[in-house]
């Protein structure tokens, strides 16, 4: 909105028309659900959702999301005994086969893992999600046989239980698309450089709303806003960072009208 504020107030800044969209719902992954490309009418555009100044973003992960259900059967304690099926203890044996070097704690940079991150359960019914992740999409089904390898282990130490794999697909690697768009990258960088960051491209071990954007026909590298520890409760902005977001963004808005000459 500065960059906005700026544009409208200072008439000696060349620019062409900008369009500024909103995605709320990014961070559950359904920021571009509703977003009508013809409608908001650009040929290119810029997440400002990333790191500190310097840091650009033209490739993410390709995300799957994996759901696992295990249906047991409950029955008094007392009374259990070659009667009841523990869904949690089934899921306990999955989560613990899941491969050790696999988890965002154990990985970095170009690496894959696999990451259960929220579990409802109970003697009947447990249910986990999980994030696949990749930059290689086609990790995306070494995973899914990762798991299934497991779930097919387990299920037969649990012959009763049935236990239920669900993959829905989230968002791709978006730097295939970006390649084949060499001025938006080009402007971008140059638009940085301009502002003083620094600029190297780095790959998001994530995703943002640009991967999806892309992947519908909107070429979206990420910018820096200045975020740090994402996702935390020690999540902060630099004031810095997004002041030179900005100066990015009004520099970007020039460096098309500069290339489109």
């Amino acid at each position: 909105m500065t960059m906005a504020e700026i544009l409208l107030n200072d008439n000696t800044i060349i620019h062409g028309d900008i369009k500024i969209g909103f995605t709320p719902d990014e961070e559950i992954g359904k920021g571009t659900i509703y977003f009508d490309l013809e409608k908001f009418g650009a040929t290119a555009a810029y997440t400002v959702d990333g790191e500190l100044p310097g840091e650009l973003n033209k490739e993410t992960f390709s995300a799957n999301h994996a759901i696992i259900t295990v249906e047991g059967r409950d029955i008094h304690p007392g009374t259990a005994k070659n009667i009841m099926i523990n869904s949690i203890r089934v899921m306990s044996d999955i989560i613990a086969r899941l491969p050790k070097n696999m988890a965002p704690e154990t990985t970095e940079k170009y690496e894959p893992f696999i990451h259960p991150h929220d579990l409802e359960a109970s003697v009947l019914n447990t249910k986990m999600s999980m994030l696949f992740r990749d930059f290689d999409t086609k990790g995306l089904d070494t995973q899914k046989e990762i798991v299934e390898k497991i779930i097919d282990e387990v299920q037969k130490m649990y012959p009763k239980a049935k236990i239920n794999l669900e993959i829905i697909e989230m968002y791709r690697n978006m730097r295939d698309e970006l390649d084949k768009n060499p001025k938006v990258l080009e402007c971008l960088r140059e638009a940085a450089d301009e502002a003083g960051a620094e600029p190297y491209w780095e790959p998001i071990r994530g995703g943002t709303d640009g991967s999806r954007l892309t992947e519908m026909g909107l070429p979206t590298p990420n910018i820096y806003a200045g975020g740090q520890n994402f996702h935390s409760r020690q999540e902060w902005m630099s004031v810095n960072g997004l002041n030179v977001a900005v100066k990015t963004l009004v520099n970007l808005a020039q460096k098309w009208v500069e290339k489109s000459k």
